[in-house]
């Protein structure tokens, strides 16, 4: 059960996205409430009915994006990983706070001072929770397409570092690259995941890397570099090295010192 629940769970947090998904729910909810009419239409008068049913799906629409900030902190807690246990926690906070919300606005917005409202139980029974039983698929799709188009996307701009014959490869974004290390007949890949510095070791040699990745720049016949991920310069014992993110020391060799100075000043500029 522990291993299902942190699984990985598609997710794309965008901003963007996610007001999108909250404007799709303000208008499900209001056709939703058009075509039903859960309360007692009675108590309204007809240009009642359009306003109260729009303010409704203003407020759920609303309280998905109050708690977009619940997501960011749980996805940060998880180091930029989204879980099924992360999208339960968010639907089932989002669910909650709403129907409170919901409640709170039916008895001091659509019947205030009224003698006899609906009870807790046969609004929740009758209404809320049938209400938001229809509106959580809606949730579900929603976030979970923009999920999988966005890994989509990030899968397709992502490199092979490839193993020689049988071996296994890497696959990653290239600026999730800091640096490469030869070590006799293997690599060692210094790379990202998420923020958490990690090694590889792969079957290859530098030179054929350093030729399928000119973007990568060689700084010494053991070692290419990202530049994107060059942090100062230092001296030490007459002999220069670059810093790299994470505290990553590299050597920087005689032999590609000035072709290493000359991009990555370029590249600071």
């Amino acid at each position: 059960m522990k291993k299902l629940l942190y699984r990985k769970y598609p997710f794309d947090p965008s901003i963007k996205n996610h007001c999108i998904v909250a404007f799709g729910l303000a208008i499900w909810v209001f056709i939703f409430l058009f075509y039903t009419e859960p309360f007692d239409v009675n108590q309204f008068k007809d240009d009642e009915m359009p306003l109260y049913m729009s303010l409704y799906g203003l407020l759920v629409g609303t309280c998905y994006l109050v708690f977009i900030p619940i997501q960011e902190i749980l996805f940060k807690k998880y180091k930029e990983n989204w879980y099924v246990i992360s999208e339960i926690l968010f639907l089932l906070t989002y669910v909650i706070i709403s129907i409170i919300a919901a409640r709170l606005f039916y008895l001091y917005a659509v019947v205030p001072g009224e003698p006899y409202p609906y009870t807790l139980g046969y609004h929740l029974k009758a209404i809320l929770i049938p209400a938001f039983l229809t509106i959580l698929p809606i949730v579900i799709f929603g976030r979970f397409a923009f999920g999988k188009y966005k890994n989509k996307k990030t899968e397709a701009k992502k490199i092979e570092i490839k193993g020689e014959g049988n071996y296994e490869g890497l696959r990653l974004l290239f600026n999730d690259v800091i640096c490469i290390q030869s070590s006799d007949n293997y690599i060692e890949v210094f790379y990202l995941n998420g923020s958490i510095l990690k090694k590889t070791l792969i079957r290859n040699k530098l030179s054929v890397i350093a030729n399928e990745f000119p973007e990568l720049l060689r700084t010494h016949r053991s070692y290419l570099i990202n530049p994107y991920h060059f942090l100062q310069w230092k001296t030490e014992k007459s002999k220069l090295f670059i810093l790299l993110f994470h505290h990553i020391e590299v050597p920087v060799s005689k032999t590609y010192q000035n072709n290493v100075k000359s991009i990555l000043n370029s590249t600071t500029e």
